[in-house]
C-alpha cells in the first residue's frame, strides 16, 4: 500500500532534503543506479515527485549530490599523528565508501558519461576535488610536522593514492582489500611524499 505523502506531516529544507539523500542510497544500495528512478525515491522519502523535481532536474544531479552528502569531509580527515596512518585511514575510508552506494553510483554515472558529455560535466562539477582536498589537509598536517619537505607535495602526488583506488574499484570491483591500501601506502604514497 502507497502511503499518500499529502497527507503525512511537511518537511521542507534540510529536513526534507535529509530524508530525500537517505532514500537515494538506500535505493542505491537496494536496486542500483540502473534501478533508481525519482518516482520509487520519492515514495520511499515519503515525498512528492514534485519536490524532487524542482530541486534536480534529473537522477543524475540527484545521486550525486546525495552521495557527496554522505562522504567524508576535508575537515573530518584523520588526524593520527603520522602520515603513513593518517594516509592508511583516510583511503581505508574511500576504499570503504566504493563499497557501498557510493560505488555503485560511481559506476552507473560513469556508464551513463560514456554515452553523452552531459553527464559527464555534471559529474565534473558536483566532484568540487573532496578527495584532492583531504590528501592536501592530511599532508598539510604532515609538512607542519615536518615530516613531508613542502617541494615534494605536487598535485599529481596528491592524485595518486585515490586515482589508484579508483583503478581497482573500476577494474577489479570491491570490495577493495585492505591489504591494498596498505601497498598504496607503504609502496606509493610514503615514497613519493617523503622523499627528501
Amino acid at each position: 500500500m502507497v502511503t499518500d505523502h499529502r497527507k503525512l506531516p511537511r518537511r521542507r529544507g534540510e529536513a526534507l532534503h535529509a530524508a530525500i539523500y537517505q532514500a537515494t542510497l538506500d535505493e542505491l544500495a537496494e536496486v542500483g543506479y540502473t534501478g533508481l528512478t525519482m518516482e520509487r525515491v520519492a515514495e520511499r522519502a515519503r515525498a512528492s515527485k514534485a519536490s524532487l523535481y524542482r530541486r534536480w532536474p534529473s537522477r543524475i544531479e540527484l545521486v550525486m549530490e546525495a552521495v557527496y552528502s554522505s562522504l567524508p569531509t576535508p575537515e573530518s580527515s584523520p588526524d593520527t599523528g603520522n602520515l603513513r596512518d593518517d594516509l592508511v585511514a583516510m583511503l581505508s575510508r574511500t576504499a570503504q565508501a566504493l563499497s557501498g552506494p557510493a560505488g555503485e553510483a560511481m559506476r552507473g554515472l560513469l556508464g551513463e558519461a560514456l554515452r553523452s558529455e552531459s553527464p559527464l560535466s555534471a559529474m565534473r562539477r558536483s566532484t568540487q576535488g573532496v578527495g584532492r582536498k583531504m590528501m592536501e589537509e592530511v599532508v598539510r598536517r604532515a609538512v607542519e610536522r615536518g615530516e613531508v619537505d613542502p617541494r615534494d607535495v605536487t598535485p599529481r602526488r596528491l592524485d595518486t593514492g585515490q586515482a589508484l583506488l579508483r583503478h581497482h574499484f573500476l577494474f577489479q570491483g570491491t570490495p577493495i582489500p585492505d591489504s591494498l591500501v596498505v601497498e598504496i601506502v607503504d609502496e606509493v604514497l610514503v615514497p613519493l611524499l617523503k622523499r627528501r
